[in-house]
């Protein structure tokens, strides 16, 4: 019997369903920063909350993730592919930094500084939508690799 723990995983269909979501709400916050920053540092830090519930809990407690456990995998078929958690709640802790950024430059009136970080946040979140390319969890591999790495002197 292996005493070691494979990591947790979940049905693929969630995290990008959580991705389409996300990509809605960047969308509402880059069009609703060209009438009042103020209001896109709301709704972007209302996002920031969602990655950071993401990143610390993981996707099955992801406030989107928890929809799509409720209401949309019952009305799926059988799951045929999983993906390691790891990688995914990574993912959320960048898509964090981003919205973070982001929500201070709107909040600040550093409105260029709120448009990129939603922008890059948005790209992410589309590429992992549309076509199942998640960035944050192929970046993942390298920082876990460097967090092992020794110190040099």
């Amino acid at each position: 019997m292996s005493t070691t723990k494979s990591p947790e995983q979940v049905d693929v269909r969630g995290p990008r369903f959580v991705a389409w979501i996300t990509t809605a709400v960047l969308i509402v916050t880059l069009v609703v920063a060209a009438f009042s920053p103020v209001a896109a540092a709301v709704i972007l830090g209302l996002q920031t909350l969602v990655f950071a519930v993401g990143a610390s809990l993981g996707p099955r407690r992801h406030p989107y993730g928890r929809i799509f456990g409720a209401v949309v995998a019952p009305r799926l078929g059988p799951v045929t592919d999983r993906e390691p958690v790891p990688p995914l709640k990574f993912a959320q802790l960048v898509g964090f930094v981003f919205a973070l950024v982001g929500t201070v430059g709107f909040a600040l009136g550093f409105g260029a500084l709120g448009l990129v970080a939603t922008a890059f946040a948005l790209f992410a979140a589309f590429l992992n939508a549309a076509f199942g390319i998640c960035l944050g969890c192929q970046l993942y591999p390298l920082v876990a690799r460097l967090r092992r790495a020794p110190l040099q002197a």
